[in-house]
């Protein structure tokens, strides 16, 4: 589990009260989207389970969800650490040059000049722009992600990013 087909979208880190909420640490942005995207795929281990969202609400830093047969604690304490997968289709299409995070993952990185750079292994969220993390062995570059200053280009299809960056910076 699982394939490039789903994203990891959060993980249950807790419960919130007796009735079966769950606390949810999401990797959506805003945190409260991930209650948008049902069914959620809960991977743990080598188990996986099918759940859908019936309700939720964010708790301050936190989201709280209501799951489908999930009505008490004990149900509830049983889920802690499961990831929580949703599939790429429950997402919207992104805009033209607009691109999620996970499908920059794995792109090779190239310079203008064809030198190659690595591979795209993560991306940071900084104050003033995300900055890839470009991992080549044990080098690893951090190019910030500006569309038509460092990166020129991106074909998904091709699985390359070309950017204008100096390969020994």
């Amino acid at each position: 589990m699982p394939s490039s087909d789903f994203l990891n979208a959060g993980e249950v880190s807790g419960v919130f009260g007796v009735k079966g909420l769950v606390k949810v640490f999401s990797f959506t942005e805003p945190r409260e989207n991930i209650l948008q995207y049902s069914p959620w795929i809960l991977q743990k281990n080598n188990q996986t389970r099918e759940i859908k969202v019936t309700g939720g609400q964010r708790q301050g830093n936190t989201v709280v969800a209501e799951l489908d047969g999930i009505t008490d604690r004990d149900a509830a304490l049983a889920l802690m650490g499961w990831k929580i997968f949703i599939s790429k289709q429950q997402l919207p299409k992104p805009k033209p040059g607009e691109y999620y995070w996970a499908d920059l993952v794995g792109l090779k990185v190239k310079t203008q000049e064809g030198i190659l750079l690595g591979v795209v292994d993560h991306l940071l969220e900084t104050g003033a722009n995300d900055v890839l993390v470009v991992v080549d062995g044990d080098i690893e570059r951090l190019i910030p992600f500006l569309q038509q200053h460092t990166v020129l280009n991106i074909d998904l299809n091709a699985g390359l990013m070309v950017v204008d960056w100096d390969p020994d910076f």
